[in-house]
């Protein structure tokens, strides 16, 4: 069967082809023959002409990336008010219209053939000639009061027979309030609107149409933008010879530049490159990209409530982490109770040691499972200690004690899971007064920090960078991806606990849920912030206090700490000391700055000290051996090693240093740590170092360990216990690379190298990588080679290995371009080495990590800003002189010579 359109999916905004007359065609005929859901009610058609602004905002990266359109189709349907709020955006239809000249070229280029642009300027003529010969009411939302007089008294004199319905101008108060906005909706419904002409600006009028569409009971919305102006004549059309040479956003930039500006310098390149590097044919028979999920609806759970038993499958298990949480775990687990009608629930509590009436409050719930920590060990450890008897589910569900949980909020937020392949999902945070918490969060950097100390909540509208918090009131109205957010309730795939393990306990309480979210980013997934799903936080479920607020000021930055140098981190120490210095005046702020700027104080904050988190940590350590290969290290070796003495005090872990060709003092250094095992190679060969090492070492997993790299106990463990389970056959553990005193190119070149999805996908880059027993037996020796771990990264299949997100291990980068340089070539011999025909020692040779053409691709795609835009640059341009100076310099050997760089070891 010939399909009707065909379509494109240009950086994941699927566009349908159509030329003016069948777009025209398909509006007003959507007019005349409804389309009918299952249950019965009209589906409205919404139009919307794609610009690289939409890219912008709703393609592959942007803020509102799969809320609308094919990424929202689904075969599910809603059947209860309760869930049906979040089938809103899905009750719906979209055609996507080709607007703007990059657009309009990239479809020419995958189809073969040439589209006309269908502006929504172009189209509105045409729209009311339609609706005026067919007998079609049309209303208008959007545009100045005075604006819209202006349109009235020009339709009534060019257009006498057009059934006007309507005109609303909403203030944007209006439009950010759910409440006002359903008011506003159902007016136009009674007005009897059949095409409503929407003209609030974008991102704005395709969330309100995808919110309250079908509320408004239009048959049609166009999100036509600022055709409201056109039409009443306030803004000049560009000429035609500026439309025709794809050069209307430069005469529009010209009579609004500092609106525009933005838009058309900073937001819309980026989107270029992702049009450019993300675009394919898409089947006019597709009707979603996402994968298809049980329907919610066909969840059912006990007629009285009962919570499902540890040993049964369960559709959520929520984890609840109590301390002194009497007055408050009453409202909670009621409204699980009532949410256990509809769903499988099993409710797991971890109590830290609470001192009140909470564990007789729990004794009245005989169906929750409840245990004790054995102490007040924090949040993240309670957590823990919930996984551990979680049993089988299809989500986690963690929620503060002081929480009520609305009707249908687990349903909402499980069906945000299943419908978009989310990782995470939160909901909407109501204060006990009904109002919205601001409970979505931005990644935080230097910039929010010091955004954050001048600002505080007094600029809601300032850029993102500038701002951790999200304050924004169209973000707490519409589902969208989100860096992270409040902790006090986050929904999980279970898949996606598993893999991510354990939450890091060293936090106590405060930033957990920044690291775990993180972490959950960098494995791929993405969080989603679900409006529908609402829950009312009542606070202080587990107490309030100065000390418990300095140790939020204190945690945010021993997170920074966690994935940052310490250059970045004192800057980002100083905004959060900023923040209290300037509200000394404030009760306690001053007595948090003196906590923040004495370091010494940290450890009689709640939770842990510093020992006794690596008390923790050393207990039951596993077993394994540390290889450290070293040719004339004595300038680093110390300090590995040093790093290393706790888990030497645990006897669980051999160390051996293998020194190979030492003429320094790096044997007599190693030999200093007590528990450390040295072995002296003649040759000076780093491959000959590891083969030897493996000869006498006995335990196993292993890690291999340059000997300039420094792994903390915590990661140590993460690592031995990943290849312990036997899942995979090798793993590495997180790394950052350590800049600090590079020249200010060799800082571009690593920004860029690590946006590289490459870079977080393989063994290499790190200095150190590990092995199982059984993934060392693909390779008996270790053959003659110059990239080791490249070598191995190719032994094993993306599903045979595995990148931990464990406290990064700090990488120290080049000082200098020369040094740089000579890295790259040796870098790029190795690979030109794997890559020869034939079998290289006992295995066949794996490929170099990626074509050039693949690395290309992905420096283009680690572009979103004129900075990164640079650093790319800097980086083509280090490869490319690398490569040229590598063909025109003869072989020097392979992996039995030593080669590194001298100019990071003397930091």
């Amino acid at each position: 069967m010939t399909p009707e359109y065909q379509r494109v999916n240009l950086a994941d905004v699927v566009v349908d082809l159509v030329d003016e007359d069948g777009a025209v065609e398909r509006i007003i005929g959507h007019t005349q023959t409804i389309s009918r859901v299952d249950g019965g009610g009209a589906v409205p058609l919404s139009v919307v002409s794609a610009n690289l602004d939409h890219i912008a905002q709703f393609g592959r990266g942007g803020r509102w990336h799969q809320t609308l359109g094919d990424s929202m189709r689904p075969t599910v349907q809603a059947t209860d008010g309760v869930d049906g709020a979040i089938m809103e955006t899905m009750r719906m239809d979209w055609l996507i219209l080709l607007d703007g000249a990059p657009l309009v070229a990239q479809a020419n280029r995958l189809t073969g053939r040439n589209w006309p642009r269908l502006a929504g300027s172009d189209l509105i003529g045409p729209v009311l000639d339609a609706a005026e010969a067919s007998g079609a009411t049309v209303g208008f939302l959007g545009g100045s009061y005075i604006i819209q007089r202006l349109l009235s008294r020009q339709l009534t004199k060019t257009r006498p027979n057009l059934k006007f319905a309507g005109l609303w101008s909403p203030d944007r108060e209006t439009l950010a309030d759910d409440a006002k906005s359903r008011e506003l909706a159902q007016t136009i419904r009674d007005a009897g609107v059949q095409i409503l002409v929407v003209g609030l600006g974008k991102p704005r009028q395709e969330l309100w149409m995808a919110k309250y569409g079908n509320a408004t009971g239009a048959q049609v919305l166009l999100a036509f933008g600022a055709v409201v102006d056109f039409l009443a004549g306030a803004i000049q059309r560009a000429p035609e010879w500026a439309s025709t040479h794809g050069l209307e956003w430069a005469w529009r930039l010209a009579l609004e530049p500092r609106r525009l500006a933005r838009r058309y310098l900073v937001d819309d390149p980026p989107s270029l490159l992702q049009l450019r590097r993300n675009s394919s044919l898409e089947s006019s028979q597709a009707g979603s990209a996402v994968p298809s999920a049980p329907m919610v609806n066909d969840l059912a759970g006990h007629e009285s409530g009962a919570f499902v038993p540890v040993h049964e499958h369960a559709d959520v298990v929520v984890y609840i982490v109590t301390y002194n949480s009497e007055d408050s775990l009453h409202a909670l687990m009621d409204s699980l109770r009532h949410e256990a009608q509809f769903l499988r629930l099993r409710v797991i509590v971890a109590d830290n040691d609470s001192a009140d009436g909470t564990l007789g409050a729990l004794a009245t719930y005989p169906d929750a499972y409840t245990l004790s920590t054995g102490g007040n060990l924090g949040y993240a450890h309670g957590i823990n200690a919930a996984r551990r008897v979680s049993g089988n589910s299809s989500a986690v569900l963690i929620l503060n004690p002081d929480l009520a949980v609305l009707p249908g909020a687990i349903r909402s937020l499980l069906r945000r899971l299943l419908v978009t392949g989310a990782g995470l999902a939160v909901p909407k945070l109501l204060e006990s007064d009904g109002t919205i918490y601001p409970s979505l969060r931005r990644e935080p950097t230097v910039a929010t920090a010091f955004g954050d100390a001048f600002f505080g909540a007094k600029w809601p509208t300032r850029p993102g960078w500038l701002a951790e918090t999200d304050y924004a009131p169209e973000s707490y109205q519409h589902a969208h991806h989100v860096d992270w957010a409040s902790g006090a309730a986050i929904m999980i795939r279970s898949e996606l606990a598993e893999q991510l393990g354990e939450w890091d306990a060293q936090f106590f309480l405060y930033s957990e849920e920044v690291d775990y979210f993180r972490r959950a980013r960098e494995s791929g997934v993405t969080a989603w912030y679900e409006p529908a799903a609402v829950m009312t936080h009542h606070g202080g479920g587990s107490g309030v206090s100065a000390q418990l607020n300095t140790l939020l000021a204190v945690n945010r930055i021993r997170y920074i700490r966690k994935y940052h140098d310490d250059r970045y981190a004192r800057w980002f120490r100083r905004g959060v000391a900023l923040t209290e210095a300037l509200r000394f005046y404030k009760p306690t702020r001053l007595q948090i700055l003196r906590s923040i700027m004495d370091e010494a104080s940290w450890d009689a904050l709640p939770g842990p000290t510093a020992a006794q988190r690596l008390d923790r940590v050393l207990s039951n350590f596993p077993e394994g051996a540390v290889i450290i290969p070293a040719h004339n290290e004595a300038a680093v070796i110390g300090r590995t090693l040093a790093a290393l003495s706790p888990v030497l005090t645990t006897g669980r872990v051999e160390v051996i240093v293998a020194c190979n060709g030492c003429v320094d003092e790096t044997v007599t250094i190693a030999k200093a740590f007590d528990g450390v095992r040295v072995i002296e190679v003649a040759t000076a060969s780093k491959v000959a170092a590891l083969n030897a090492a493996d000869t006498v070492a006995t335990a196993w997993p292993r890690l291999y360990l340059d000997a300039d790299i420094g792994i903390s106990p915590t990661a140590l463990r993460m690592v031995l216990d990943r290849l312990g389970r036997g899942d995979v056959l090798a793993a590495r553990p997180a790394f950052r690379y350590d800049d600090t005193g590079a020249s200010w190119s060799v800082k571009a070149f690593y920004r860029a190298r690590r946006r590289m999805p490459t870079t977080n996908r393989a063994l290499w880059g790190a200095g150190a990588y590990a092995l199982s027993e059984a993934g060392h037996q693909r390779i008996p020796q270790f053959p003659d080679v110059t990239a080791d771990d490249l070598y191995v990264d190719g032994l094993y299949t993306s599903s045979e290995k595995a990148i931990l997100h464990t406290p990064p291990v700090n990488v120290v980068t080049p000082r200098d371009r020369r040094s740089l340089l000579a890295i790259l070539r040796r870098n790029y011999r190795g690979q030109a080495e794997l890559a020869a025909p034939g079998p290289t020692a006992q295995g066949p040779a794996p490929s170099p990590v990626s074509s050039t053409r693949q690395s290309f691709r992905e420096l283009l795609g680690s572009i979103s800003s004129p900075r990164s835009a640079t650093d790319a640059v800097v980086y083509a341009a280090f490869v490319a002189i690398a490569r040229l100076k590598r063909r025109r310099t003869p072989p020097s050997g392979t992996g039995s010579m030593w080669e590194r760089d001298n100019s990071s070891r003397n930091v």
